[in-house]
């Protein structure tokens, strides 16, 4: 989304732009823990597309992509219609692996998600079930997982609300991870995730297991195995329980996927410093999609995160280096890849800086308390009136933004 407003800013308008998605609606996904127990409705966190975009001068096709033609410069649409691009800006984010651990995720499986709002609120009518009829929950995250954050804060805003309830007492609680300790994220932890989130289980009764490698689901029942330093199978577990969400590994997706040159071998788009594709050099990516190594060897294989700053900084280096282009000019553009992330957990969470957030760091720090909650209600809002009003990066935000050093592009050298 922020990547279409941008282009829109910066290009004229004999530039067309256009959207191409697999919905009519945009979502914001960091909400999803509160659909899935009942503290949003779907339609609070969704904005309308079409009329949306036709009202800030961007054409829009909600098919979805079947397939990506990068020699003849097309998208082959699922409604078997096609669109010709000069430049392609590659953010559709993940597919989402459930089909590699048996019995994985929420059609046709046993678990919940969050990672989609339509996911989160069928996983609202499961947390229903387990109020009716109380008992174990499981939450977690699956072998090569990168996004950890939101199995964090679902857990501790189940917990929250488990006590709204006065039913806490009744609902047992394990996380199952595959990072090799608590507050890791796939970052090797920020400043020090590791106490507070460690201290964050303890205080709530939550038991954990880290180095765990899920291997199968069943109906109530969970199977994993406990991992050495070394990566050995150490323990065999099972868990019962009544409710579990648990994270899938990502992929790209299948309109992507095996295209030599332009993906890694799990669908993940390769870029150069500048966003854009050694072999396909008309085609940008950003996001979820963009393949970076993990984080350092871990015992169980896990990914890094693609946080939401992050994540902004390459669409305005993207932006740029496209404008130089059709400008004559080359891409110079990098984006600082700074994360500044809120980790609500119902009652309190964790807000953390790391700059850049793949290490060696300049800044590495994390703190809890309230305020985070209160600063992730704020920034809903505000993220959501961001993509209505087709805002990129108000002044107020980048004057904050840089009180605290975080800049989305790097300097030039």
């Amino acid at each position: 989304m922020q990547e279409v407003y941008e282009l829109r800013k910066e290009l004229d308008r004999q530039h067309e732009i256009v959207l191409v998605g697999d919905s009519d609606h945009f979502e914001f996904t960091p909400s999803n823990p509160w659909v899935a127990v009942g503290w949003r409705k779907p339609k609070q966190i969704k904005v309308d597309l079409p009329d949306t975009m036709k009202k800030h001068g961007i054409e829009f096709h909600g098919q979805g992509v079947k397939r990506l033609n990068p020699e003849s410069n097309r998208l082959e649409l699922n409604d078997e219609t096609t669109v010709e691009y000069d430049y392609l800006v590659i953010a559709t984010g993940p597919k989402l692996a459930f089909e590699e651990v048996e019995g994985l995720g929420p059609d046709g499986g046993h678990t919940q998600s969050v990672c989609k709002t339509g996911h989160a609120e069928s996983s609202f009518t499961d947390f229903e079930a387990l109020v009716k009829n109380p008992g174990p929950v499981v939450v977690g995250a699956a072998p090569m997982a990168s996004c950890f954050g939101p199995a964090y804060e679902y857990i501790f805003i189940l917990d929250t609300e488990l006590k709204k309830r006065k039913m806490r007492d009744k609902v047992p609680m394990h996380f199952v991870t595959p990072e090799p300790y608590i507050g890791h994220l796939g970052l090797d932890g920020v400043g020090d995730t590791k106490s507070l989130m460690e201290s964050e289980f303890r205080d709530r009764h939550i038991q954990w297991t880290t180095n765990a490698k899920i291997t199968k689901v069943g109906d109530g029942t969970m199977e994993f195995t406990e991992v050495d330093e070394d990566g050995n199978d150490k323990k065999q577990h099972e868990l019962p329980f009544k409710h579990s969400m648990i994270l899938p590994a990502f992929k790209g997706v299948d309109a992507v996927m095996d295209i030599e040159g332009l993906t890694n071998p799990r669908g993940f788009i390769l870029i150069d410093d500048h966003q854009r594709n050694p072999t396909y050099k008309n085609i940008y990516a950003v996001g979820v999609c963009v393949a970076i190594p993990p984080v350092g060897p871990t015992p169980v294989a896990t990914g890094a995160p693609k946080t939401g700053y992050m994540i902004e900084s390459m669409v305005t280096a993207t932006t740029h280096n496209i404008a130089a282009e059709l400008r004559g000019g080359e891409p110079d553009e990098r984006g600082t890849w700074n994360a500044v992330c809120l980790a609500d957990f119902g009652d309190t969470g964790v807000a953390f800086v790391a700059l850049p957030q793949i290490p060696p760091r300049n800044t590495n720090w994390a703190s809890r308390g309230k305020w985070v909650h209160l600063a992730k209600i704020a920034y809903e809002k505000y993220f959501l009136h961001k993509v209505r009003t087709a805002k990129t990066e108000p002044y107020y935000e980048k004057t904050i933004m840089k009180l605290i050093g975080v800049e989305r592009l790097k300097e030039s050298r």
